[in-house]
């Protein structure tokens, strides 16, 4: 963080606000601060997936393109208002040339990305949309309580319909009424759910 820090830029950006999007360019990577990021995919017929929500004290970029130079393959959004360190990769590098500190912590961050990565394969392949939707819930209650339904169906690879039959499900096998409740800050016709401790 320290060279981040002396490397980086401070950056703000707020709600609905794109750090890249899908098909551009980035030569950048992201630690966020505040707030809340979503990456996201866009097919050719405009339909959007989410891959993954990002909270404070983590780091994002778009490797492809921030090493290879290749357009972005995901789009990354603000969800909320949010500050950032925008970091060349460029330089981050290079210093972890010299620096084997730095080098290391680069391999632990790439270690921790690809054991993610692998944890949300296997979730997708082997666990039904409501075991995923469970798995989701239990691990990240706080960011389940700021996205909206919507959001949180592209995420989990199914409809909106689908999704509301899962909570309904699960809310019956719920032996707290109060598992869930629903959000008065939700926009029209996009119900937010709030996990109620």
């Amino acid at each position: 963080m320290a060279l981040a820090k002396t490397i980086g830029k401070p950056i703000k950006k707020k709600k609905g606000e794109h750090l890249f999007q899908q098909g551009t360019n980035s030569h950048c990577i992201y630690w966020l601060g505040s707030g809340l990021l979503k990456a996201y995919y866009t097919t050719s017929d405009g339909k959007e997936l989410i891959k993954s929500f990002i909270s404070p004290e983590n780091i994002i970029g778009n490797l492809s393109s921030a090493y290879s130079g290749e357009p972005c393959s995901f789009g990354l959004m603000c969800l909320e208002d949010s500050q950032l360190l925008e970091i060349p990769f460029a330089a981050i590098y290079k210093h972890s040339q010299t620096d084997h500190a730095l080098a290391n912590h680069m391999v632990e961050l790439l270690l921790q990305l690809a054991m993610k990565k692998e944890k949300r394969e296997y979730e997708f392949l082997c666990l039904s949309a409501e075991e995923r939707y469970r798995a989701f819930v239990q691990e990240a209650p706080d960011v389940v309580s700021k996205i909206t339904q919507n959001d949180l169906a592209k995420y989990l690879g199914i409809t909106g319909v689908g999704l509301s039959r899962i909570k309904k499900r699960v809310k019956g096998t719920s032996k707290n009424s109060d598992f869930f409740c629903e959000s008065k800050e939700a926009p029209p016709g996009e119900p937010q759910f709030t996990w109620c401790k």
